[in-house]
């Protein structure tokens, strides 16, 4: 089995380990240079990218360490050739007067593959190959540079001693000094007031200090005593004893700690403890104390077996001490509160395996409570699930259950999602011929939710789909059929679409096994054109797309059917090609629609998308008659305008937008503006604005105004900042501001928030709240934790 690697917290101790072990390293000493240390080129996202990776860490701003001077590029970088490699010695004196032992002295170079040593003096005794090495002592090999005053030992034995050893890594900016290093053997070495830092030498604004350490490459572990990590000189973390990993193998102990604020819990700390169990599990329990509420255990235990992996993850604290939420009518001062969350994944037999997810907390506000994240907003419902999974060349399958939990303290249970217990699928996509095929999207679901009608639903959608299509043409028709039967619970004639009903009011369900059955009939048809054209200076391809699409529905009264999981979909371009303007299975619109549409593009030479507009109506030839329930039947003749176009000429900046104006209600349904500019190389503007109509209605549900910004001040410095503010609520709803520093070896982030923390429906203003993070990562090891890098990614698109 595969070892698994450490969680993602590392130890203070494993880079000042790697730095002295002395074993090679498997580095390409060709990265490194003379003039300077290596380091990574930052990669650019591109412009629209949802999520940005990380940008690698760089020691660009770092002054070449002085033991780079005496880097040989030339030598071998495979460590393999030691043992069958002869040594080359070249000296500008030696003395073999003693015919054992030889003296040479003068620019001394002694090499055997990737090892070089120099020194000013050395002898070696040719009998029993012990060596010492004295003046301006010199060490290369294919990891790692170091020098010496005096460096003595035998060959045979690999033992061997130096004193006042500075070091420098060449995989990366890893360097420091130790008093005295003792090579025990080939795989035992122990060091004494030793000393790790990727900051330059001279100007250490971090670094770890040990008196003693000592490494054992046989069973993978190093034990650090006295260890002391500072920071401006200033201590600030000591450890008296330290066991780590120094190579692949997991080891157990005391992993880094990690401190936040939050006003719901107070301050937090917490110190895990990280436990090798196996080779294919581990766990990780993890202590934390909060000022406001006492103390809480955390845990973690992962498994990777033959076919299945998984993970549990649990928190529990056994009283808590802080006050309850205002309004909530929750009661949690002086109760046991806790979470857990389990996953697991199992292959069963080819082509069929089991996924589940449980996620459960003790009550709705634990989540707001003791959310770790600062920037995490609680969220309103978890969910679990477990299913078998199967799927073919034309065929998938599943079965399983899906459940779900409040976890919003101002919100009913009413506002859940029903549950589906259990939901089976089963869908086909046969092909026939190479232009014609026959599928089906079948599904089966027993809804259950306290309090509202239940019952079981059957959803059958058989279709037959063709498509003929040539360089500048498409057409693809489609048959669909859809069947939906239900089977109610008893006492479905006491219920109503929003619950129980009350006296004197009238159930809509007028029968236990209602049914639906209608056909569904498309032609989806296209034209594409193309010419060769030229803006500003550059060759392109310009495309113009016009395209038809029909669509027919007959009518079905649909009223004495439930709404399980049915909602209206949010209406843009692609929902002018839809069959259906509803999610779920519960309704299906009626039809008899012809779309419009134009489209024209722009292609650079090289085939990239550089600018692309659209515009299209649905014309309706018949009325409107499915709606939801409370709302009125519609007999337009004609859906909203859609209009939407982007446009990147080149890598530096890009706009997208899009628009809606209703020839019915002849007002705007929705707008959007999004501009994106790029500041230099690793700088970012972002600027837009959101206004979105309740579908149907003269009524704004949203209008926001929305701009962040990474602003490089200069190589060292950024400034960070965002701000969204509600037209519609008349206050901002997130403000962001801070800034970043970075130098040879630390990036520091100071980010304040202030947000909208959660709506309380019993208020007319959402609550607030005001965060403040303080990040400080040593680059080499990491940082105590990355809550401000994580939320920047999330909350600044573009950002790295």
């Amino acid at each position: 089995m595969t070892p698994r690697p450490l969680p993602p917290r590392r130890l203070l101790a494993v880079a000042a380990a790697l730095a002295l072990f002395g074993a090679p390293l498997g580095v390409d000493a060709a990265t490194a240079s003379a003039d300077a240390a290596p380091a990574d080129a930052a990669t650019t996202c591109p412009l629209g990218s949802f999520h940005c990776p990380s940008r690698p860490i760089s020691y660009a701003m770092c002054r070449p360490n002085a033991l780079l001077g005496f880097y040989d590029p030339g030598l071998p970088s495979d460590s393999a050739l030691r043992d069958s490699a002869d040594t080359d010695v070249n000296a500008e004196s030696v003395d073999s007067s003693n015919q054992t032992l030889y003296k040479l002295a003068g620019d001394v170079r002694m090499q055997r593959a990737d090892q070089l040593l120099r020194a000013d003096r050395v002898d070696y005794n040719d009998q029993t190959t012990d060596y010492d090495a004295r003046g301006n002592v010199r060490y290369q090999d294919a990891g790692q540079l170091f020098s010496a005053d005096r460096l003595q030992g035998n060959n045979q034995a690999k033992r061997g001693v130096a004193y006042h050893v500075s070091y420098q890594l060449l995989a990366s900016r890893g360097n420091g000094v130790a008093q005295k290093a003792t090579l025990l053997d080939a795989q035992h070495s122990r060091y004494e007031d030793v000393t790790y830092s990727t900051c330059d030498v001279g100007h250490r604004l971090w670094e770890v200090r040990a008196h003693k350490l000592t490494l054992n490459r046989d069973t993978g572990v190093g034990v650090a005593k006295g260890a002391t990590m500072r920071f401006a000189n200033v201590p600030f973390l000591y450890l008296p004893y330290l066991s780590f990993p120094i190579d692949d193998r997991r080891k157990s102990g005391f992993l880094a700690p990690t401190f936040g604020n939050s006003s719901h819990s107070g301050f937090m700390a917490s110190v895990p403890y990280y436990l090798n169990l196996a080779p294919n599990y581990d766990a990780t329990l993890e202590p934390r104390l909060y000022s406001s509420r006492g103390v809480m255990l955390g845990g973690q235990f992962r498994y990777l077996l033959p076919g299945t992996r998984g993970q549990f993850d649990f928190e529990y604290i056994n009283k808590d001490h802080g006050d309850n939420l205002a309004k909530s009518g929750l009661t949690t001062q002086g109760r046991q509160r806790y979470l857990y969350k389990f996953s697991d994944s199992t292959a069963l037999w080819p082509g069929w395996n089991f996924s589940t997810s449980v996620n459960r907390v003790s009550d709705k506000n634990y989540l707001r409570d003791f959310s770790n994240d600062l920037y995490t907003t609680a969220v309103n419902s978890i969910g679990s699930n477990a299913y078998v999974l199967g799927a073919g060349n034309w065929w998938s399958a599943s079965l399983g259950v899906d459940s779900y939990q409040n976890t919003d303290p101002f919100l009913t249970d009413r506002s859940l999602q029903y549950r589906r217990w259990p939901r089976a699928t089963f869908n086909l996509d046969v092909p026939l011929a190479n232009w014609l095929e026959f599928g089906m999207d079948n599904e089966a679901v027993a809804f259950r939710k306290n309090g509202f009608i239940e019952g079981k639903r059957a959803d059958l959608y058989p279709y037959l789909a063709a498509d003929w299509q040539g360089a500048a043409w498409f057409v693809r028709p489609r048959l669909a059929y859809r069947y939906t039967a239900y089977q109610l619970d008893d006492y479905y004639a006491l219920y109503g679409y929003g619950g129980r009903l009350v006296a004197n009011q009238v159930s809509p369900f007028t029968e236990r096994s209602p049914s639906r059955a209608l056909p569904i009939a498309s032609l989806d048809t296209g034209l594409i054109f193309d010419r060769s054209a030229s803006l500003f200076g550059n060759s392109y391809t310009q495309t113009l797309e016009p395209r038809l699409y029909y669509l027919y529905v007959p009518y079905r009264n649909q009223n004495n059917l439930p709404l399980f999981d049915t909602r209206l979909l949010s209406f843009d371009y692609w929902q002018l090609f839809s069959p259906n303007q509803y999610s779920g299975a519960d309704r299906q619109m009626n039809a008899n629609n012809l779309t419009g549409a134009l489209t024209t593009r722009l292609l650079d030479e090289n085939g990239v998308e550089r600018f692309s507009a659209s515009f299209g109506q649905i014309r309706y030839f018949s009325p409107q008659r499915v709606p939801l329930p409370g709302r009125p039947v519609t007999d337009w003749t004609g859906s909203d305008y859609v209009a939407q176009a982007s446009i990147q000429l080149n890598d530096q900046w890009r706009a997208s937008s899009s628009y809606q104006w209703s020839p019915n209600t002849r007002k705007t349904d929705l707008g959007t503006l999004e501009l994106q500019r790029r500041i230099r190389s690793d700088g970012i503007l972002n600027f837009s604005y959101r206004f979105r109509r309740v579908p149907g209605s003269t009524n704004t549900l949203l209008e926001q105004y929305d701009a962040s910004t990474v602003y490089p001040v200069s190589e060292r410095w950024r400034l960070l900042a965002r701000w969204t503010y509600s037209v519609k609520d008349r206050r901002t709803v997130e403000a962001l501001a801070g800034l970043q520093y970075e130098s040879c070896c630390v990036i520091v982030s100071l980010v304040g928030r202030h947000y909208v923390n959660q709506y309380d429906l019993t208020s007319t203003r959402a609550p607030t709240n005001n965060a403040i993070m303080f990040e400080l990562q040593f680059k080499g090891l990491g940082a105590f934790n990355g809550q401000a890098e994580d939320f920047l990614r999330r909350g600044i698109l573009g950002y790295q």
